[in-house]
């Protein structure tokens, strides 16, 4: 239920008061961790991610107008293309061998109401179940808390996309509900699922995500020993 306090003249239920300062936009930082690094997506970056996306048509499937690309110069004026844009703001996620393995996005930017959205999120096999692709979550969840102080982070998926769903609640977000008949994506009805994480929650989420990200959580053979869905309170 909705935490809230009495009107001071009508005594109704409203809400509880919030610092209405804005949220900063985002910046063409670099977000450094253990396993690689996300840095501003630029037009150079098209060549590394053409490598590890040509010939993987699935990962395009769920995102909703975009790709799959035909050849490597359509896919770099897509790429270029998202670099120049201020919303979504892209960003490439970079591994050891300073390679771009995949990118990610920051979108519906609202630093008025301090609300944001990751999403255009697209891992690469290579990148795939690997930590850097937690790490990537982590950093940017981090970075849009803590130093561009948002209150209210979202992810949102096709409904139909069940690794998407699973991946957001191994995150932490929470579940909302689902916006039915949504969007028209690609010639064909899209079901939106909507989740959230809140400032509040961050700590714990953080906590969760740095505990699953250390190196003791892993074993000889690169096998994690608990789950981040597991200390997440999620059985997927």
């Amino acid at each position: 239920m909705t935490e809230s306090e009495p009107h001071p003249q009508t005594g109704q239920p409203i809400g509880l008061p919030v610092d209405s300062t804005p949220a900063q936009r985002p910046g063409a930082v670099t977000l450094k961790g253990r396993y690689g690094r996300l840095e501003k997506l630029r037009p150079e970056h098209a060549a590394d991610l053409w490598k590890v996306f040509a010939g993987h048509d699935a990962v395009w499937t769920y995102i909703s107008t975009d790709g799959p690309f035909a050849s490597e110069a359509e896919f770099a004026l897509f790429i270029a293309r998202r670099a120049a844009a201020d919303d979504p703001y892209a960003y490439a996620v970079i591994d050891l061998a300073d390679r771009a393995v995949g990118y990610l996005a920051l979108l519906r930017i609202e630093p008025e109401m301090r609300v944001i959205e990751v999403g255009h999120v697209l891992y690469s096999p290579a990148l795939q179940r690997t930590p850097l692709g937690t790490e990537t979550q982590y950093l940017l969840a981090r970075y849009v808390f803590e130093t561009l102080g948002y209150r209210r982070y979202e992810w949102k998926c096709n409904a139909l996309n069940a690794a998407s769903w699973r991946a957001a609640l191994r995150y932490g977000f929470v579940h909302e509900g689902t916006f039915r008949q949504h969007m028209i994506a690609k010639g064909r009805n899209r079901d939106n699922a909507w989740f959230s994480m809140l400032v509040s929650e961050w700590p714990a989420r953080k906590r969760n995500f740095e505990r699953w990200l250390a190196p003791e959580n892993f074993d000889d053979q690169g096998r994690q020993k608990i789950s981040l869905a597991a200390l997440n309170g999620q059985h997927i």
